[in-house]
């Protein structure tokens, strides 16, 4: 049997293990896609105004479906739901490549396929958050399975990019969507190699409008839950909404290409994956609080500096601030809520947390 690092004990378990190998292929593909849509689209027209419309529309189902996938968390298959959700996301994947390949790719077409992978990570984020308690199988793993997830996600999101300013330069755009859509073969491997013991749910369910509002009711009249959400939407609000708009920054402010825009956003992927290996050396949640605090603050400060540079080599390393510090809030957040929750309420919960978090962007 495998034995891990400490700071990687979740990993002991094969079910997490095939889990976090399938979806490491997937991130980097996701970032790639990601960073390739926003160039194109503004290469494309020179809207900025398109590009905010870009995560508007990549960001709204997030907000607004989230609770109703919250509740559906609670009542369903987790493991079918998420092969489902990741079966359609290859079907997006590559509808976008074949487009870009046969050169009919057209600006709306990008929005328009970014909402639908919204709609799906919509419904995937909460059933995820959910879905680690399964794949563990063991509530003492839990907070350090949701800090490796977040570790290998933060990879994807430092590796990608970068990756992604070197294939435009070479292939263009559209290798990048290719190399997306071939990147779920991996997922798709690792999902029928998993084998969990579903949760049990109860045979009888209330009414969803019901069920949404015990959520909401039950964040709500729990005060260290209810002020952590409340830190996550000022985040997501004022914090995140920053890498819609790189484009811009690169062109414009730094008169730089593809490249530089995928090291730009791999610095803030570099931060976040520091911050995720931090978390995941901690024993417990204890402290948490504190640290989440001034990691919010140094985030804030960083952004607001990276505002007035204007040369890249400063921007770099307050982007690593910043993408430490929104992943360190964000997460300690996440570790601190599924410690406390529920059993029953964790899907319900979990999305509240993602409506607070990614769901402010589109604003």
């Amino acid at each position: 049997m495998l034995i891990p690092l400490p700071a990687l004990q979740a990993l002991r378990h094969r079910n997490f293990r095939l889990f976090i190998s399938g979806q490491a292929f997937a991130l980097v593909g996701y970032w790639m896609q990601s960073i390739a849509q926003s160039w194109l689209l503004y290469k494309m027209t020179d809207s900025a105004t398109l590009l905010g419309v870009l995560g508007f529309a990549s960001s709204l189902p997030i907000l607004v479906l989230s609770p109703l996938a919250g509740i559906w968390t609670d009542r369903c298959n987790l493991h079918k739901v998420m092969f489902a959700t990741q079966i359609l996301e290859m079907a997006q994947a590559i509808t976008l490549a074949t487009l870009a390949l046969t050169g009919n790719l057209e600006p709306w077409h990008i929005i328009g396929l970014s909402m639908i992978m919204g709609v799906l990570i919509a419904v995937e984020l909460p059933v995820r958050h959910a879905y680690l308690l399964e794949l563990v199988g063991d509530k003492t793993d839990l907070s350090n399975a949701i800090a490796v997830t977040s570790l290998m996600a933060n990879c994807g999101r430092l590796v990608g990019p970068a990756l992604a300013g070197l294939v435009i330069g070479w292939l263009g755009e559209s290798a990048c969507f290719a190399i997306n859509a071939v990147s779920y073969s991996a997922v798709m491997v690792s999902f029928m190699m998993i084998r969990v013991t579903p949760t049990v749910r109860a045979a009888e369910h209330q009414a969803m409008w019901q069920g949404m509002r015990e959520g909401v009711v039950y964040v709500w009249h729990s005060l260290p839950i209810r002020s952590l959400l409340l830190l996550l939407t000022v985040v997501g609000l004022l914090g995140t909404p920053y890498i819609s708009l790189m484009p811009v920054l690169v062109r414009e402010v730094f008169q730089g290409g593809a490249d530089q825009m995928g090291f730009l956003v791999g610095a803030a992927g570099f931060g976040a994956v520091a911050g995720t290996f931090y978390l995941a050396t901690r024993s417990s949640v204890r402290g948490l609080v504190r640290l989440l605090t001034y990691a919010a603050l140094a985030a804030g400060v960083s952004l607001a500096l990276v505002a007035h540079v204007k040369l890249v080599w400063f921007a770099l390393p307050l982007l690593a601030i910043t993408g430490f510090g929104i992943l360190v809030t964000s997460v300690s957040v996440n570790m601190i809520i599924q410690a406390i929750v529920d059993d029953d309420k964790r899907g319900r919960v979990m999305s509240l947390y993602m409506a607070s978090f990614m769901g402010m962007s589109p604003f």
